[in-house]
């Protein structure tokens, strides 16, 4: 979903999985993180859109996550 909201607009993307256990929660923005095997995931996915919307285009990035219920990443950018 998108809304604009004052001077910002909100873009959020949500899922209905399992949710982000909280033990790895801290970890998902760094790069090179990943719960996929070895070989199988470079883990820089999240990193990446992190530096592209907070330091490319000077928005914010957060998650809001529930066991068992799924996740939302909130993007927040300048109009």
């Amino acid at each position: 979903s998108t809304k604009k909201i004052g001077a910002t607009t909100e873009i959020r993307i949500t899922d209905n999985g399992n949710g982000i256990p909280k033990e790895i929660l801290s970890k998902i923005f760094e790069p090179f993180f990943t719960t996929k095997p070895t070989g199988k995931g470079t883990g820089l996915g999240l990193s990446m859109s992190y530096e592209i919307i907070t330091q490319g285009h000077g928005g914010d990035l957060k998650v809001e996550t529930k066991k068992g219920e799924g996740t939302t990443f909130i993007i927040t950018l300048p109009n």
